[in-house]
């Protein structure tokens, strides 16, 4: 069939939720996605930073096959290998110290706010406690997770969602001091704001948080989703400032492609019994087979240097294209999740790359985002800036 043939019985037969590119992607190879035309792109979005190690990676591909020749699943009413030694892994890693596997991370969401709601709910036995969440956050569409979400565009026409949210300034820790009471019982945020601009968090806001946090009581969230998974260079993006939340979300670059989500919570935080909460398919053996071998990537190559010393190159170079075009105003962002700020729609510029073979994708109306595989290397990114260019001229 053609790509066209392909667009149109898509569109006759899938709720229409997406504007999606005229394009049919067919196969990957490292950082390159090929159409059904045959026409061959440099991707700096990896499945909206969800592709870490590129396509066709062979070890992850080899762990995936021989998992699916053994079980793919079972149910979480028995136990299974993958999720017992994935859940091991991410413990040690996170330094928290219990996890429950999810099949996105919009159900990683939904199972932190309902960890905060029964922590409280254990304390003083009321159900009227509140969330602080941040304003141009973004945590998923589910009814939950949309609740803390801080984009009213987003909100409005599902109102009225789950009660006792308030929205803070993003790095403005007197704007969520002011909002504290004696019934707030988490507060949620991204360590880098994703969807809402790429906004790194200061050190001073986050610190503050977590005080506020140990000084009531309150549990400190992380949504690690996109940021997390060695996207900005460590680990996880809370590294950087030398705090550690109560309970943490995870999912994209943790399964690479395969459907996977977790909240690992401390052990003071795992307020969930038996009956509170449940999945079908979480943890189930391929999705944390998918887990182990990313983990596996992460332990046998050098990939967080890579990281570190590709986007150390990619920000100078984006930097000059900011001094370069006036239809650019800045950049913004950490590791290999950069923002280049826009004085026009970042849709007209995606387009225009589309068009020269680069994949980008938007942070907002005016955010060009870039959160390629992070396999990248310094010549990846001079192809790309060479691109950029063209689009931006």
């Amino acid at each position: 069939m053609t790509t066209k043939e392909y667009i149109d019985i898509a569109e006759k037969n899938l709720l229409h939720t997406y504007n999606r590119y005229q394009i049919v992607l067919e196969k990957g190879d490292g950082v390159y996605l090929y159409d059904t035309d045959g026409k061959k792109y440099l991707d700096f979005a990896a499945g909206i930073a969800v592709f870490a190690f590129g396509y066709g990676n062979k070890v992850y591909n080899d762990a995936l096959k021989e998992q699916i020749d053994k079980i793919i699943h079972t149910s979480n009413l028995y136990y299974n290998i993958p999720a017992t030694v994935a859940a091991e892994r991410l413990v040690k890693i996170s330094g928290l110290d219990r996890v429950f596997f999810t099949n996105s991370g919009t159900e990683a969401i939904e199972g932190a706010v309902k960890t905060a709601r029964r922590y409280a709910y254990d304390k003083d036995g009321t159900t009227d406690h509140e969330i602080i969440a941040m304003k141009h956050s973004f945590h998923g569409r589910s009814m939950g997770a949309l609740s803390v979400t801080g984009n009213d565009k987003y909100q409005e026409p599902f109102k009225p969602l789950i009660g006792g949210v308030k929205f803070a300034e993003f790095n403005n820790l007197d704007s969520v001091k002011e909002l504290v009471t004696d019934k707030t019982c988490a507060i949620i945020l991204e360590p880098v704001q994703g969807e809402g601009g790429i906004y790194p968090a200061t050190e001073e806001f986050i610190k503050g948080v977590r005080k506020i946090c140990d000084e009531n009581d309150i549990l400190l969230i992380f949504d690690e989703i996109q940021c997390g998974m060695g996207r900005t260079g460590k680990m996880l993006a809370h590294e950087y400032y030398g705090v550690k939340p109560d309970v943490m979300t995870l999912a994209k670059a943790l399964g690479c492609g395969i459907p996977v989500g977790a909240f690992l919570t401390t052990e003071k935080a795992a307020a969930l019994k038996p009956g509170d909460h449940g999945t079908t398919y979480g943890g189930n053996p391929l999705a944390t087979a998918a887990i182990n071998a990313v983990l596996d990537l992460f332990e046998n190559t050098d990939i967080l240097s890579n990281v570190n010393e590709v986007s150390a190159y990619l920000e100078s170079e984006l930097d000059k294209l900011v001094d370069e075009f006036d239809c650019v105003k800045g950049r913004r962002g950490k590791g290999l999740m950069q923002g280049l700020i826009l004085n026009k729609p970042a849709n007209d510029v995606i387009l225009k790359a589309m068009d020269e073979g680069l994949l980008v994708i938007s942070a907002g109306a005016e955010v060009l985002r870039m959160v390629p595989p992070l396999i990248i290397t310094k010549e990846n990114v001079d192809e790309m800036i060479t691109i950029l260019r063209k689009a931006l001229q």
